[in-house]
């Protein structure tokens, strides 16, 4: 075969390497990725308003049948938001094994977003594994236990895992990642990150004192917050604050150090996003705080959490892409 001085042959390209990692790209399974992320967002904040809404022992103890049935029969209100929720849980899956099938067919083995979408369905059958623990165990509705506590505060971990996978499948599959800058350290990021899920948990908590121990008034959510026998779920009202200011910097740090170190223009806009994403978002947890947590409030926090996730996971990955690689 003729070779063009100056140029590589065609099967000697990064992506037609078998087991290369490099460039290459698939538009439409790109989209449907971003799709199924989309679709596990809305599942994700389906199930917060599952734990809002008291709704969590809507199918009983029973798992993965509600109440016992297939399909229940004559439901309360209850047990077809849960049972709503545990659908479309169950379509969540079968979209991410259809990523995982996808991820093989458009991309050679040991390639990034194979191992990417592999572990989103990881993380997706560990999610149902601990939505399923928390009904057997009975650690729903109005059970209070610090047991309760620590699930929850797994879950929201898996959740980032999971979506910080699903985000970098479409990520990667949009287009081979490139770098034009010098390579970054890797501390600030993982500081961030470390960070975000210190908070997310300690926010998921705090959100489950909210639903457990509601307030009526202001002067009453400070009494129950300062008062010597307040359960530790209300506690973590002066914490959680606290570690979102101290995010909060670490977050603005970062977004600095990219734009003042990058010299691409899609990464400099990501780290702009990040901090706006997080300037909104506290906003949105103060008037969470002065409202005394309606639900919507909750559900606009978490989903503006995940995304400053799924945001500043897409910056990592950007800012710290491997050089790109010669034929």
């Amino acid at each position: 075969m003729a070779v063009t001085p100056g140029t590589s042959p065609p099967l000697l390209t990064a992506g037609a390497i078998p087991g290369a990692t490099g460039a290459r790209s698939a538009p439409g399974y790109a989209r449907f990725a971003w799709i199924v992320l989309g679709f596990n967002l809305l599942v994700i904040l389906w199930g917060a308003f599952v734990r809002a809404s008291g709704s969590g022992a809507g199918c009983g103890s029973h798992w993965p049948l509600c109440n016992g049935e297939v399909v229940p029969r004559a439901p309360a209100v209850a047990t077809l938001i849960e049972f709503g929720h545990r659908t479309s849980s169950g379509i969540a899956l079968l979209l991410v094994v259809a990523l995982v099938i996808g991820a093989r067919r458009h991309f050679p083995p040991q390639h990034r977003v194979r191992r990417a979408a592999a572990l989103a369905a990881l993380f997706l059958v560990t999610e149902a594994l601990i939505g399923a623990g928390l009904v057997l165990l009975e650690l729903v509705a109005s059970n209070a236990s610090v047991a309760r506590g620590l699930w929850v505060a797994g879950h929201l971990v898996n959740t980032f895992l999971l979506i910080g996978t699903l985000a970098l499948t479409a990520w990667w599959a949009a287009a081979p990642p490139t770098r034009s800058s010098p390579r970054l350290s890797p501390v600030p990021f993982a500081v961030t990150l470390s960070l975000l899920i210190v908070l997310g948990m300690s926010g998921a908590v705090t959100a489950l004192g909210d639903t457990l121990f509601p307030a009526t008034s202001l002067i009453e959510a400070e009494a129950q917050t300062f008062s010597p026998t307040a359960h530790v779920f209300i506690r973590l009202r002066l914490w959680h604050p606290a570690l979102a200011l101290a995010s909060g910097a670490c977050v603005a740090f970062t977004a600095l150090y990219v734009a003042r170190r990058v010299a691409t223009r899609p990464t400099r806009r990501m780290a702009a996003a990040v901090a706006a994403l997080y300037l909104v978002q506290i906003g949105v947890g103060l008037t969470n705080v002065w409202l005394l947590a309606p639900i919507v409030i909750q559900l606009v926090h978490l989903l503006l959490s995940d995304l400053i996730w799924i945001a500043l996971v897409l910056l990592t990955a950007s800012a710290l892409a491997p050089a790109p690689r010669r034929a």
